[in-house]
């Protein structure tokens, strides 16, 4: 393959774009070696900008704009060998310190809550596969248990293997803050808010963070055929795997896996304000219009069928004859998120079943044998 003259590129595109006044993208600029047939600018944050506020803006971090449909680079492809996926390489006692790289809230002034993109650097000793989750120990001692550090908290990764930077060192999460509100006065009572979470989005580029793992191995991008249908249902943060397989599917350049088949993401939240990675999402309905389906769940500005509140299962279950075939041809389904979206989801694909004369509890146990079925809430 014959080589540019140019060696390295800098671009900074802007990252979509919104009518919202609220959306703004934060760019960094990578240099980038490139080839005559596959290369893409490469954006990031900018790290005079890291400061800014960013209260009032819905931003997009560390995602790259594809300029054209080519891909971007990914290096090392060393990644690509394991036949295996990396396992618990750090445990809670031994744990690996990282780095933060960078903190970036990804939600609008509108949106219930905080919800930031962290980025970690773990310079390549932590690697990883699409849809495991690292576990995260927060500094101070374990209330429950003097002396002792905090319990490990986990995190599904919201990145490819080769990280944000494409260089294989680093691994993204998508953290929401939890806070605490006491029901008798409505205020904010720091004493009982999230220690990890708060601990994760209040971090400074530089500061350090104990990880374990990788774990898990149910949310694995099956990738035996790059032609499969993948169906993805996330309710919040649990759209943080399925960003890593997106970014494996239409925006990385992996000699390995050429994807093919149709990657169909329901992301359900609160509001336009809420959406996460939504400009990442767009761009690839635009590129990629045959191999990827995005639709989305606003509890508070949509309604369903019934005039009430829309929800993930309301959309799964518009869609529910065209599911329900796809999984007869073999699509593996994924749910991501908040344990409490199981029961709603369950009944409306029960209810559809027997609607279609199936029985839904055989048709479980099916995909459940056939490896179509993947459910990691919490």
């Amino acid at each position: 393959m014959a080589h540019l003259a140019v060696s390295q590129a800098a671009l900074a595109v802007p990252v979509g774009s919104d009518s919202s006044s609220l959306r703004r993208s934060v760019l960094k600029t990578y240099s980038l070696g490139f080839t005559d047939r596959s290369w893409a600018p490469a954006l990031t944050l900018d790290l005079k900008l890291r400061n800014a506020s960013l209260k009032n803006r819905h931003v997009v971090c560390m995602s790259v704009q594809q300029a054209s449909r080519s891909k971007v680079l990914v290096s090392p492809l060393e990644l690509e060998n394991a036949k295996d996926p990396p396992l618990n390489t750090y445990k809670p006692k031994e744990p690996y310190t990282a780095t933060i790289v960078s903190v970036e809230r990804v939600v609008g002034s509108k949106a219930p809550g905080e919800t930031c993109h962290i980025v970690i650097d773990h310079d390549g000793n932590v690697p990883y596969w699409e849809g495991q989750s690292y576990g995260v120990i927060p500094p101070g001692e374990n209330p429950k248990k003097p002396g002792a550090p905090h319990n490990v908290r986990l995190y599904s990764i919201a990145s490819t293997r080769y990280g944000d930077n494409f260089d294989g060192k680093t691994a993204s999460l998508c953290v929401r803050r939890a806070v605490y509100y006491d029901p008798e006065t409505g205020k904010e009572d720091p004493s009982k808010n999230g220690i990890c979470s708060n601990f994760l989005c209040n971090s400074k580029p530089g500061d350090k963070v104990k990880i374990t793992g990788p774990s898990g191995k149910i949310m694995l991008l099956p990738e035996d055929d790059p032609n499969a249908t993948h169906i993805m249902i996330a309710t919040g943060t649990g759209v943080a795997p399925y960003r890593g397989y997106l970014r494996r599917m239409f925006m990385e350049s992996v000699p390995t896996f050429n994807f093919g088949g149709l990657a169909w993401l329901f992301l359900g939240v609160a509001n336009t304000d809420s959406l996460l990675y939504d400009d990442e999402f767009t761009q690839y309905l635009k590129d990629h219009p045959g191999h990827f389906r995005y639709d989305r769940a606003l509890s508070r500005e949509q309604k369903n069928k019934t005039g009430g509140k829309m929800y993930v299962q309301d959309k799964i279950e518009e869609y529910s004859d065209e599911i329900f075939k796809l999984l007869d041809n073999g699509a593996h389904i994924y749910f991501c998120g908040l344990k409490g979206m199981m029961p709603g989801i369950q009944d409306t694909l029960k209810r559809v079943a027997e609607e279609r004369g199936e029985s839904w509890e055989q048709k479980l146990s099916q995909l459940k044998k056939n490896k179509q079925w993947h459910v990691e809430v919490y």
